[in-house]
Parts: C-alpha cells; structure tokens; sequence
C-alpha cells in the first residue's frame, strides 16, 4: 500500500479519558488533567507510535444541572485551555501534529488567527484548529449572552469565521519579510495585503500582525454531522470526525461529504474523513471484555443520568435506571449536537433501552457508537474493514482511560497496523500536512 493510503491517525485526549469512570482507574494520576508532565508524557507516547496528531478538545463552561452527577464527574470541570498547552507541548515534541479547538461562536476571528499562527511558528509547521460552534447552550453566560444562538445561526457565523481566518494567514505573502539590513528594509508593502473584511458578523481589517505560517494555513479541521456542518466540511475543511454507528451509514456519509466538494472547486483527497473510534485494547479479546466491563462498573447512576440530561436536553433526576426513558420525554430535536443526538435516538429507536443500558452504551464510546473492544488483532480488524471498504480515510482515537489505554493503543494496535502495511513505521515529513498528505496552500492576494 502507497504512502497516500496509509491510514490516518490522530488521538483525542480528553481530560484522563473519555470515560466517565476514568478518574476511578486505580492507574490515572489524581489530578491529571491539571499536569503538565502527564500530558506531556501522552504527546510523546503518540509520537512514538507516529500518530499523525495530538488533539485536545474543549469546552467553555463547566456542566451544570444535577450536581449529584456533575461533582463524581472529572470531565468539564478543571481542565487546561488547549492552544496554551499546545504551544508548551510544542517545545517539547518533534514531529506530532498539535491540535486544539476554538468556538466561532464565542471568538473573535482575528485573535484566533494570531494564536494558530503563532502556534504554528512554535511548532514548526504542526497545528491543526478544529472549529466547533459550541453546543453547550451554558457557554452563552459566560460571554455575556443571555441566549445561547440557534443551530442554524451559529454554522452561519461559523462559516464567516473560517473566511476570515483563512483571509488573515493569507494577508502576507510567504516572501513578505525580506529583513534586508543593506537596505534597512524589513518587509515588502506590495506583498501585505489587508483584508477588508466586512460581513454579516465581523468587520476585520487586517493584516494579520503575525507572518504567514509555515504552513501557509493550520490544518483546517471540524466535525460535520449536521447538513450545515456537512456543507462547511465540504468547503473549508481538510479533516473532518465523522460518528457513526455502522459500516453502510459510515459509507453513506463518506460518499456524501466527498460528493459535496466539487462544487466548491475541490477534489476529494485534499479532505480526510476520519472516524470516531473507541478502543478498548487487552493482551486477549476475554481479558480486554473483563477489564472493560471492570471499568463500565465504575459508573454511578447518578453520572449516567447526568451524561444523558446533558445529551438529550431533558432533566432524568429520579428516573428509574432500569427502565426505559418515556417517549413523551425525548425532545424531537436539540439545539446542541445535532449528529449525535439524532444518532442515539436512532439506536433508541432500534430498541428499547433502559436508562442505565443507555447510559453505558454512551460511556462506552463517548462521542460516537464505534467502541471496540478486545485484543489488538480485533481492533485491527474493525479498522481495516472499514478503511478498505472505503468508509473511511482513517480514524480518530479516543481512549478510554489514559495513560494505560493510549499505551496499549501504540504498543499493541499501531504494531499491528504496521504489519498489515496500513500505516506507516517512521515520520515522512516535519509539518503536519506532510503527514496527512495535504498540499500547501497558495496564498490567496488580496
């Protein structure tokens, strides 16, 4: 198999694991979240497996509703801001790709590019920005908002964002900066260009006060599941995590996101599809099923009800765990994340589930349906079925309980991707886009 269908990996690090319970494993550090040396000591174990990005993702206000549920949970509670510990981890890695989320909803387009630029100098050419526009209606507090916009709304002002964006990293052409001392010239005006912009959400001037970066943009990243995240994917986006629950639907929405390009004057390489996968690796498949029903067990009901209020938009305190949730109590549609949400009233609808089945299903594979448990020949398996199949480009890890799951991710599963020729044994290339197999882009003058 060519380098270009190396599978792609990135690895989604979230507080000590995506899990709920992860914080109870007797093997993440207390406090984790907070540590500098542990994330650090994630960013490594990924390079060393020559994963193609370290990803953190965010959140803009600590969860709120049924503190029964919210004070036994480690998530979205104390956690860093990525792009600062991103450019820490800069210094201190070599080859992974950074990447960190920013709200369109809750930023300002201008700081944002000065920060990904800058991160993407400290780095030597490894940040990614993945651009989400904030479901967490709660955020709106925070920012001196009273309401929290509508779905369709925040893709609007998302889409004006990344415009922006993209215009600022372009508003100095790569040679701008001549530094001539012989002259006493520092830089070329005919090649500043400020950007003029004004639109419906933001009046930008320009020029970005940060050269170009050394990937002309940062990596370009977003998760679109809905028709408005699906159709900015297809415009502005390089990577893009997908959820799904199965192999036709993964390969339905793979067809559809890549058939949406054309008319945007792009081809379907210069995006990567990349699945959400939660795996949950052991030695063997039966001591993998044991250890992972160990850690399902740690999940008090009372954060299980928690994690479904927030998802379903719908209070569960007091609700039988045992019994199913009634129907006239689901919402028809949420203003939060759409994609997921349409997806576990699917997999409710396919039948019934119990409050605490439910809740299990979705600690299992928090962000997505595609959890995989067993031995690294399992997990592999999955994996390669659904790449060959061509459902995907690659996928997006995201570990249960850390550091035990992203060592045994990298020490088990990466050497066996190797094996079957999948993915690659050493770094091609210093930038991120080299490791994804993405061009550079032009600048675009202004």
């Amino acid at each position: 198999m060519n380098d270009s269908r190396m599978m792609k990996l990135g690895v989604l690090i979230s507080d000590v694991g995506v899990h709920p319970a992860a914080w109870l494993d007797p093997n993440s550090p207390l406090g984790g979240e907070i540590s500098f040396p542990f994330y650090l000591q994630l960013a490594r174990l990924a390079e060393a497996g020559k994963l193609d990005f370290f990803f953190v993702a965010d959140t803009l206000a600590s969860r709120a509703g049924d503190m029964a549920g919210v004070t036994r949970q480690c998530a979205y509670t104390g956690h860093f801001e990525p792009l600062t510990l991103m450019a820490a981890l800069a210094a201190a890695t070599q080859h992974i790709g950074l990447a960190a989320t920013i709200s369109s909803t809750y930023s300002e387009p201008y700081n944002a590019a000065r920060m990904f630029a800058s991160l993407d100098h400290i780095s030597g050419g490894r940040a990614g920005w993945n651009v989400v526009t904030t479901a967490y209606a709660p955020a709106a507090a925070n920012f001196g908002r009273d309401v929290h916009d509508d779905h369709a709304l925040r893709y609007r002002r998302a889409n004006e964002f990344v415009d922006v964006m993209n215009g600022l990293w372009d508003s100095w052409d790569d040679d701008a900066f001549i530094r001539d001392r012989a002259s006493g010239i520092h830089f070329d005006p005919a090649k500043r260009h400020p950007l003029e912009h004004k639109g419906e959400f933001y009046s930008v001037k320009g020029p970005l006060n940060v050269p170009r970066p050394p990937q002309g943009r940062p990596v370009a990243i977003s998760a679109g599941g809905s028709e408005p995240g699906k159709e900015l994917a297809a415009r502005t986006s390089e990577v893009v995590f997908s959820v799904d629950r199965d192999l036709p639907s993964a390969r339905a929405y793979y067809k559809d996101l890549k058939g949406r390009m054309a008319k945007h004057g792009r081809a379907p390489h210069e995006l990567a599809v990349m699945t959400a996968l939660n795996p949950f690796v052991g030695e063997t498949d039966e001591q993998a099923q044991e250890a992972f029903a160990e850690l399902q067990g740690r999940i008090h009901p009372d954060v299980g009800r928690a994690i479904l209020s927030v998802d379903l938009d719908i209070d569960l305190r007091g609700l039988p765990i045992d019994e199913p949730i009634p129907e006239a109590m689901l919402p028809a549609t949420s203003n939060a994340t759409k994609s997921y949400f349409e997806m576990m009233r699917q997999a409710m609808g396919e039948k019934t589930l119990t409050v605490r089945q439910l809740y299990e299903a979705i600690a299992a594979s928090r962000g997505g349906m595609n959890a995989v448990v067993g031995s690294a020949q399992t997990i592999a398996d999955r994996m390669e079925e659904w790449f060959r199949d061509g459902a995907t480009d690659g996928f997006m890890v995201r570990i249960s309980h850390l550091p035990d799951g992203l060592d045994k991710f990298v020490s088990l599963v990466v050497p066996e991707l190797q094996r079957r020729g999948l993915f690659r044994r050493d770094y091609a290339g210093t930038t991120l886009r080299d490791h994804l197999g993405l061009a550079r882009p032009q600048t675009r003058r202004g």
